[in-house]
């Protein structure tokens, strides 16, 4: 059984190595045991930031502190057997190889007896609907082989199985479809509920989260202390009109199955995209929507079937290399394909957010001048103008997100391809976002996009639902 844990901030401040201004500053504000809280605010403000001060996992090297952040009136690294974390990006604490060891990782490191260690292997597991009857994952699924939104409850589960005293869950419902999304709130209020743990949660879409959660500590754009209350911020997002025209087929497929490596193949709906248009690929996790992403964008081979690349895609290839992307030369790849992970550090290969943006710029062959106002133009368009310099991995997740998107496509690729876009975006930016693909859209590209975010659904142009995974015979 877990024991509360309480947390204060006295005028506390973090910054950054390298960056002019703090990400935290000036915060005072006190959670008494056993609260349960919503950190909000603006798209990069400091809210993964904190959660990380307090997990102790931001270290001396990576930046500087003054003031004090207490987890039971002791310093966060005092406390790390009390403090749980699931991070925004599930990838980074997948840690064993088999989903049921990655459960018993935490346990096993405080020495919790072995019998009582599976016993909440199997519980956790069981209640973040990750296992069970029906479902395709058991305790000897590889991790290697699960979707962004099934490593998203993994590590729930892990974290909820060696039972902190306090949990800190950042964006716990990102990526996941809505019987996810369900299943994280019913089984993190069921945790709350029998161990009486201290909970902080940043969630962007907090509706699910407000039988749970009593109160909302806000910051501002600053980093600083915005306000406390129990009000609860309301998303309020503004859609832009479908008034799109369609264009010529982009890329087509037929008969298509997928698969990643180590996993069996997936069959898939023939589809059609057109330039000038959005098509939202939509499905439970785990249905393909991901693994069909990356073979459309030439970044896995297909196991079967058809991609036929349509005349906006053919001109400048040599026959050879028109059947499939997958088969065509980086640099053509590029100048026709922009593709955004659902883990955009993954594509992250500049120190500057600005150079990040002006690579494919380079490799195109675009002229220096011009290609200086394009990566001016799009940091202003997603709001990171203020971060040119910063290193991308410095971002918060939102503006992470921003930055691949508009790194893919700044040179107007014909074909599109973004894995939820909208994932970590207050109201204003996912706006940017969608005006974006919007204008993509327009100007003649084909956009394709997975997501289960219903506000964006309600802007496109076709919704294409994946089944749930059947493998092909």
């Amino acid at each position: 059984m877990s024991v509360p844990v309480g947390v204060e901030a006295r005028d506390w401040r973090w910054q950054f190595s390298g960056r002019p201004q703090p990400a935290l500053h000036d915060l005072s504000f006190s959670i008494a045991p056993g609260e349960r809280i919503l950190l909000s605010g603006p798209s990069g403000c400091g809210k993964s930031t904190l959660l990380m001060a307090l997990a102790a996992v931001l270290g001396a090297d990576q930046g500087t502190e003054t003031g004090l952040l207490l987890v039971n009136d002791s310093a966060p690294d005092a406390g790390r057997r009390l403090t749980g974390l699931v991070m925004q990006d599930p990838e980074t604490q997948v840690i064993m190889e088999r989903v049921g060891d990655d459960v018993a990782f935490g346990c096993e490191n405080f020495a919790v007896p072995r019998d009582e260690t599976w016993r909440r292997v199997h519980a956790s597991l069981a209640s973040v609907g990750l296992t069970g009857p029906g479902l395709p994952v058991t305790i000897d699924t590889p991790t290697a082989i699960l979707s962004g939104g099934q490593k998203q409850r993994l590590a729930l589960a892990g974290v909820i199985a060696f039972e902190p005293g306090l949990l800190l869950l950042d964006e716990p419902t990102a990526n996941l479809d809505p019987q996810g999304v369900l299943d994280v709130v019913v089984a993190v209020s069921r945790v709350v509920r029998e161990t009486g743990c201290t909970l902080i949660v940043v969630d962007h879409n907090p509706a699910p989260w407000e039988q749970l959660l009593t109160r909302v500590i806000a910051l501002d754009s600053s980093g600083g202390l915005a306000s406390e209350s129990a009000d609860y911020p309301r998303v309020n997002r503004a859609r832009v009109p479908v008034t799109r025209v369609p264009g010529d087929v982009v890329i087509s497929t037929v008969n298509l199955s997928v698969g990643r490596p180590g996993q069996p193949a997936i069959s898939v709906p023939d589809l059609t995209l057109r330039a000038g248009t959005i098509t939202a690929l939509s499905g439970i996790n785990g249905s393909g929507k991901s693994t069909l992403s990356l073979t459309l964008g030439g970044l896995l081979p297909p196991r079967s079937g058809e991609i036929i690349v349509g005349a906006p895609l053919r001109h400048g290839l040599r026959p050879r290399q028109v059947p499939s992307p997958h088969l065509w030369p980086a640099r053509s790849l590029v100048r026709r394909v922009g593709s955004v992970f659902q883990s955009p550090e993954n594509q992250f290969v500049q120190p500057t957010a600005a150079s990040e943006v002006g690579l494919a710029l380079r490799v195109t062959g675009v002229k220096r001048h011009e290609a200086a106002e394009r990566v001016q133009s799009r940091l202003e368009l997603m709001g990171l103008v203020d971060l040119a310099s910063a290193h991308p991995f410095t971002l918060s997740g939102g503006q992470k997100r921003r930055l691949a998107l508009v790194s893919a496509t700044v040179t107007q690729p014909g074909l599109v391809v973004v894995d939820e876009p909208t994932f970590g975006q207050d109201d204003d930016s996912w706006s940017d976002v969608v005006t974006l693909l919007d204008e993509l859209a327009r100007a003649g590209s084909a956009v394709v996009i997975t997501t289960h975010d219903p506000d964006l659904l309600a802007v496109v142009d076709h919704i294409v639902t994946l089944s749930p995974m059947v493998p092909v015979a």
